[in-house]
């Protein structure tokens, strides 16, 4: 797993703090301009490779950290030295530097065993020193036979490697632009329980998260309702942006991925449990999730294309997503990534809050929007252990429930028997698609348009 070289790079013309211009420049650029100016095109060819390598990590450490944006600044780097690298507009571009730059920008330096960009921390060696490369050091190592990559290892350690050809992409930020809560279920969940785990480790007031499996459920919040104790911060167990920058800049701190001794992030650590979108050719539960709110939606807006919950990301799926993109003034690409997804639930949450009144009677029993997890206490869970036991009542695998309207174990446990019953992944959490198939069969006062034929009406 690499990362995604990013197209473009935005520079703070001046300190962190200072008045001063951000400019957002192609990567590619960035990197050709702080090279010219860090160091010379007379130079072996060694030496330069080996500084630019140096200068190609240290920008994507910062970008991929989210070093300032973390701490409430809108830029990725600074253009002063003493804090990152320098970096002035209009600057001469060396013409062997920029074809170096060509070569190389989507390479980088890693940890062995890590994926995530060192902190090459550098210097020029004459007028400063420091613990990272010396940049007029490399010179006279280019010139004693050693090529770009053992000047890094003799600098940075024996355990530096190069990642080559990474590919390029856009820039996301990390937060997903919108707060987490109770019944979300994501990456950005599993990202934080990570997270809070790896903090624990140093904040042992903060309670280990058993499971990091995306579902913010009870034990999640009183990890993050802890945080946001220990850090001052408003004690709501909701992750805000505040929230979220302030657990990663704990993260990065107790790994010291901004540092030159640091842990590094292996592949386990970084890897999803969630796909980061959905397309054509899926097949997926996730899909069938996507289907249900489409078609929930398209129920109340015959203009939408025909869908229907199938579990397989069609070409008619695809037609619909479009639709809706459109619609919503999103890329029209047919491909559910979170800002669309965001978008259809937002939708969906506003159809529920303003349903017409003849569905009024049926308000109890449509999907509520979000995951009912364990901890969770909400009329939801009464409507939902009420249809349980409906469906226990001739079906001795599911285990009956005391409708208390709260989401105990004892509720998540018949969840998981009904989750296996339809072939669903066994989590305990409640979603659209078990909703559904819950209260088609355990509730006899049912809604044929929004419940068990939503898929038939629209598509």
């Amino acid at each position: 797993m690499v990362l995604v070289i990013p197209e473009t790079i935005t520079v703070h013309l001046g300190a962190p703090n200072a008045e001063a211009e951000n400019v957002t420049v192609p990567f590619i650029d960035y990197i050709k301009n702080v090279a010219s100016g860090e160091i010379y095109p007379t130079w072996p060819d060694a030496a330069i490779r080996a500084n630019i390598y140096a200068q190609i990590t240290f920008a994507l450490n910062r970008i991929y950290n989210e070093w300032y944006p973390s701490q409430g600044y809108d830029f990725d780097i600074t253009s002063i030295t003493q804090y990152d690298q320098t970096y002035a507009p209009g600057r001469e571009i060396f013409a062997n530097i920029s074809a170096i730059v060509d070569e190389i920008f989507n390479s980088y330096v890693v940890l062995s065993g890590s994926v995530a960009p060192y902190f090459t921390a550098y210097c020029n060696g004459t007028t400063t020193v420091c613990a990272g490369l010396s940049q007029w050091g490399t010179v006279e190592l280019a010139g004693q036979g050693l090529d770009a990559l053992a000047i890094l290892r003799y600098y940075y350690g024996p355990n530096i490697e190069l990642v080559e050809d990474a590919p390029t992409g856009e820039k996301l930020p990390s937060y997903p632009g919108f707060p987490l809560e109770m019944g979300n279920i994501s990456e950005e969940v599993h990202i934080i329980q990570r997270q809070l785990n790896r903090i624990s480790e140093n904040f042992p007031a903060i309670p280990v998260i058993a499971e990091e499996d995306g579902i913010f459920d009870a034990e999640t919040e009183a990890a993050v309702i802890a945080f946001q104790e220990i850090f001052d911060l408003p004690a709501t167990g909701i992750i805000d942006k505040a929230t979220w920058y302030s657990i990663k800049r704990r993260y990065i701190a107790v790994k010291r991925l901004c540092e030159l001794l640091n842990e590094g992030l292996t592949i386990s650590e970084i890897e999803r449990i969630f796909p980061a979108a959905l397309r054509e050719g899926d097949t997926d539960p996730g899909v069938r999730a996507l289907q249900y709110f489409l078609a929930f939606i398209a129920y109340f807006d015959r203009n939408y294309p025909d869908v229907a919950i199938s579990g397989n990301f069609d070409a008619a799926t695809a037609d619909t997503v479009r639709y809706f993109q459109e619609q919503n003034a999103l890329p029209v690409n047919g491909i559910v990534d979170r800002i669309t997804w965001q978008h259809l639930v937002d939708e969906y949450n506003a159809l529920l809050a303003q349903l017409p009144p003849e569905y009024q009677q049926y308000a109890s029993l449509i999907y509520p929007g979000y995951f009912l997890t364990l901890g969770e206490t909400a009329p939801a869970v009464a409507t939902l252990q009420e249809a349980i036991n409906n469906i226990s009542a001739s079906d001795d695998a599911v285990p009956s429930l005391a409708v208390t309207g709260v989401y105990d174990a004892a509720t998540e446990e018949a969840v998981k028997v009904l989750q296996w019953q339809e072939g669903l992944p066994a989590n305990g959490a409640t979603g659209p698609i078990l909703w559904k198939a819950v209260m088609s069969r355990g509730m006899t006062k049912n809604s044929p348009d929004v419940l068990s034929e939503t898929s038939a009406a629209s598509g």
